[in-house]
């Protein structure tokens, strides 16, 4: 087969995270659109999946992460737009705000009780159904150790 035929889905990393009751969010403009999504981006070479939500949540709230469990991986086919996404979510805790920039493509982040990002979802402003389904998965007490994530460098 023709390396140009394989499949190759677009692998993310993601992270649902609670502080005092409130989820840290992200706010991006997608399409002229406002929507809503947790921390997340792509993978990057040479790069675990742990470091990557690390640095993701870093560049996307300003917000050091400390990862604590896999959450779970979520498969979203997008034919229409022929991409798959591979996402893998995390949790874990907010350790500190640095006060940094946040990635140009971030309009701001924000913490957000959970009946908001519910409403959210009611009207069609979640970023992709994986937000929503992190956060019943997050809610239902899904947990796996970050040791089921090998990197056989």
């Amino acid at each position: 087969m023709r390396i140009s035929s394989m499949f190759f889905p677009h692998v993310t990393v993601a992270a649902v995270i609670e502080k005092d009751g409130k989820f840290l969010m992200v706010e991006e403009t997608i399409g002229g659109l406002a929507v809503i999504n947790q921390p997340a981006g792509h993978l990057e070479d040479n790069e675990s999946l742990v470091d990557a939500v690390k640095r993701e949540v870093l560049e996307e709230t300003a917000w050091e992460f400390k990862p604590r469990h896999l959450l779970g991986v979520y498969r979203w086919p997008q034919p229409e737009k022929d991409r798959t996404w591979l996402r893998f979510n995390f949790t874990g805790e907010a350790v500190r705000d640095t006060g940094r920039a946040l990635d140009p493509d971030i309009d701001r982040a924000l913490w957000l009780p959970e009946q908001e990002i519910a409403a959210l979802q009611q009207s069609g402003k979640l970023r992709s159904p994986q937000v929503w389904q992190a956060m019943r998965d997050y809610r239902a007490g899904k947990q796996y150790p970050l040791d089921l994530l090998a990197d056989l460098v």
